[in-house]
């Protein structure tokens, strides 16, 4: 396994941090970058989230309670181009899905921060293959489809994503989508994907409602491309597009989505911060950490 020799900022920060062996919660940086075709910058969205989260109140005034108790380990990142440009993308599919096959099956609770969207694809397999007994759906907020076969040479490329997810036999779920080129239309048509355009988000007020009735699995694992939110939320992502999810749009479909299913792992991607502005990453910091508070409110409603 090939992890960054750098240290790691705990997330929240070290006073609330937990061993490995005590944590429920994982939160495994991934900053790894090298088919980024825009702006590029987000190998340092990962460290840039860590040190944002230290911001966040440890209170979190929608579930009335404090969250970390759960315990929180943040795993030292792993397929680090900030340190070693020459991983290639094959190289951080298999580092990044053995790391994962291995935090799974240790009964942790997984949100992998990005780097590029690309990573995903590792991510989603390890699922599969320690889940293989029972399918999933996966969530994939995100501005653009990524669903190409290829790009620029590359069937691994961060526009391939989800056409790689497709090709695994999982059932989809895609919200906020504004940018698609042809091929990908195409095959939202042919393979009947069930796709939530940003439009239809922002002028349906039943939106919600039939997403959710749209997901036939009990489990779901989340992708979340934070172009997916509306960039005067979140600017420093690597392709803006405008338009997009707001906060509370967001929040409130997350919420609901881990009230109804099992959400069995997520991940938060594509951070590229900007200089001189925190806005970007502390947005995304509190979105990881309402993302736990959702899982510690799931677990919670299971007990009771």
């Amino acid at each position: 396994m090939v992890q960054s020799a750098v240290s790691v900022l705990p997330f929240l920060g070290t006073e609330v941090a937990s061993t490995y062996e005590n944590a429920n919660v994982v939160i495994l940086p991934v900053p790894f970058e090298a088919t980024t075709t825009y702006r590029r910058g987000c190998e340092n969205g990962p460290a840039a989230i860590l040190k944002a989260s230290h911001q966040v109140e440890y209170y979190d005034e929608e579930l009335e309670q404090e969250l970390w108790p759960t315990g929180l380990y943040t795993h030292p990142p792993i397929a680090d181009t900030r340190y070693n440009h020459k991983i290639s993308s094959e190289e951080m599919l298999q580092i990044t899905q053995q790391t994962l096959e291995r935090l799974i099956l240790d009964g942790k609770f997984v949100i992998a921060l990005g780097g590029e969207h690309s990573i995903t694809e590792a991510i989603v397999a390890a699922y599969q293959q320690t889940n293989s007994k029972e399918p999933f759906t996966v969530i994939q907020v995100d501005a653009h489809g990524d669903l190409r076969h290829e790009y620029e040479g590359s069937i691994h490329n961060h526009a391939c994503v989800m056409r790689r997810v497709v090709d695994m036999g999982l059932p989809t779920v895609q919200l906020g989508i504004r940018s698609i080129c042809k091929e990908e239309a195409d095959l939202i048509k042919d393979r009947q994907l069930t796709v939530f355009r940003a439009r239809e988000i922002a002028l349906q007020p039943d939106w919600m409602e039939r997403a959710l009735a749209s997901i036939s699995t009990r489990k779901v694992f989340c992708t979340i491309d934070l172009d997916g939110i509306d960039p005067t939320l979140i600017p420093g992502v690597g392709t803006p597009e405008p338009g997009g999810l707001n906060w509370y749009s967001l929040t409130t479909f997350l919420a609901r989505l881990f009230q109804a299913h099992e959400v069995i792992g997520c991940d938060v991607m594509e951070l590229a911060p900007i200089v001189d502005s925190v806005v970007s990453e502390f947005t995304a910091a509190k979105l990881v950490y309402k993302l736990i508070g959702y899982w510690v409110t799931s677990k919670q409603q299971a007990r009771d």
